[in-house]
């Protein structure tokens, strides 16, 4: 079982973004319908769509198999389901009309980017988690002792994941 607590005061920042993206792709698609037409805008939209999903579920296929490898061999696959919950969101947010979550989408599923973003997400939980603004812990025991506080099964966050 993993838990993630992290403080409230991100919500606000969270709302915004919520509001400022959709304003900014809708004005940037209505630009882009100015010069290229409707028609045009509308397959870019589709066919950005359809390609992300096709690469966003090949990339998610080979993680899997990555994963199911790992644990195989009796590995923690904590590297492969990051690049698995990166390229979720790539293909998410490339079903999503949009120039700006689109290139952000085709950006994480470039292995090179997407490594980038891994370390960037792991400085940032590291931050959050040092100065007690995330709290992460990991029960590796069956759910019978998950109710018995930590045991010598619990590991702290982050976990020391192999870079590549």
């Amino acid at each position: 079982m993993c838990v993630i607590m992290c403080d409230d005061h991100k919500m606000a920042k969270l709302l915004l973004l919520f509001i400022l993206v959709p304003a900014t792709e809708l004005a940037l698609l209505i630009e882009i319908g100015s010069r290229i037409g409707t028609i045009n805008t509308l397959l870019l939209i589709v066919v950005t769509g359809v390609l992300g999903a096709s690469l966003a579920s090949r990339q998610g296929l080979a993680v899997l198999r990555q994963i199911q490898d790992e644990t195989v061999r009796g590995q923690m696959p904590g590297s492969a389901i990051v690049d698995g919950v990166i390229i979720l969101v790539a293909g998410i947010v490339l079903m999503t009309p949009g120039i700006l979550t689109d290139i952000l989408g085709f950006l994480c599923l470039i292995p090179a980017t997407r490594s980038l973003i891994k370390g960037q997400l792991r400085q940032m939980l590291e931050r959050a988690v040092r100065n007690n603004r995330a709290r992460v812990v990991v029960n590796m025991g069956s759910s019978e002792t998950q109710d018995h506080g930590p045991n010598d099964q619990d590991q702290s966050w982050p976990p020391s994941f192999p870079h590549h």
